[in-house]
């Protein structure tokens, strides 16, 4: 695709600055307008997790107003794991109530503690948007640690895609300001942990369960194991604790071969 128009001379705010996550997007054009709403907000990084008609497409350029360069950069991937493995914090965009037990924020309030989590403490954050019909489903949600609502009017809350990003977008360029962090996460000579390395431990831990027999209830498994992410995704584990944990689990299983539980 010669010759494009990427409009805009744009690039990176200086320092960390939300990725935006588009997981499934159907329509090329949804992507470019997006791309073309992270413009307004001062947003740049855009990664795509299984784009329905694959990347890249001439519309999405078309679509975007002189926001061809965020395009340009995009990065595709296959799940959303892959997509936030770099990432300390994810949140997600959740139009409607689900029964879960986690952190949820107005677009405002999620744009301040961005700011803070970017800005003032230099973590990677990523917000993931849904497909256009259905949204984030659970397996989607279960890799973020806090959810955004948007305060829209309860008869109707429908927004297309571009929409939710320039909400999101819109409060991020305006909370994103130089200030003194007004909350901050000692972890002395640790680390907060990726969502990678994260993901590393929860695929053990899943593992030693189906081999201890804890997961043996076919019917109960998926949502047991949404519960066990949900929980440890609650908070920001550090890498000290990952540690720590993957001993406690190591351990767990040395007694267990020793009672003759087969691993």
């Amino acid at each position: 695709m010669t010759g494009r128009d990427t409009g805009a001379d744009l690039k990176p705010m200086p320092g960390e600055s939300p990725v935006v996550v588009l997981v499934r997007p159907q329509l090329a054009e949804n992507i470019g307008t997006a791309a073309r709403a992270m413009a307004n907000g001062g947003l740049f990084h855009l990664r795509l997790v299984a784009p329905r008609d694959g990347w890249p497409l001439e519309r999405a350029w078309n679509a975007s107003s002189g926001a061809g360069r965020i395009l340009d950069s995009a990065t595709v991937h296959a799940t959303v794991a892959d997509a936030v493995a770099d990432c300390h914090r994810v949140f997600a965009t959740c139009p409607r109530p689900r029964h879960i037990i986690t952190q949820i924020r107005t677009a405002r309030a999620a744009a301040e503690e961005l700011v803070e989590v970017c800005q003032g403490r230099g973590l990677r954050s990523a917000v993931l948007f849904g497909p256009e019909r259905t949204g984030l489903d659970n397996d989607d949600m279960a890799h973020a640690d806090t959810w955004v609502r948007y305060p829209l009017n309860p008869d109707h809350m429908s927004l297309n895609l571009a929409q939710a990003v320039m909400i999101l977008a819109y409060e991020w360029w305006n909370s994103a300001e130089d200030r003194t962090p007004p909350r901050q996460f000692l972890t002395h000579e640790t680390r907060v942990a990726t969502k990678g390395e994260l993901e590393g431990f929860l695929s053990r831990l899943t593992n030693e369960l189906d081999a201890c027999g804890f997961l043996d209830n076919l019917a109960k498994r998926p949502g047991m194991v949404r519960n066990l992410r949900h929980w440890f995704q609650r908070g920001e584990v550090t890498e000290q604790e990952l540690r720590t944990l993957h001993g406690v689990v190591t351990e767990l299983s040395r007694g267990r071969m020793l009672r003759g539980r087969p691993v």
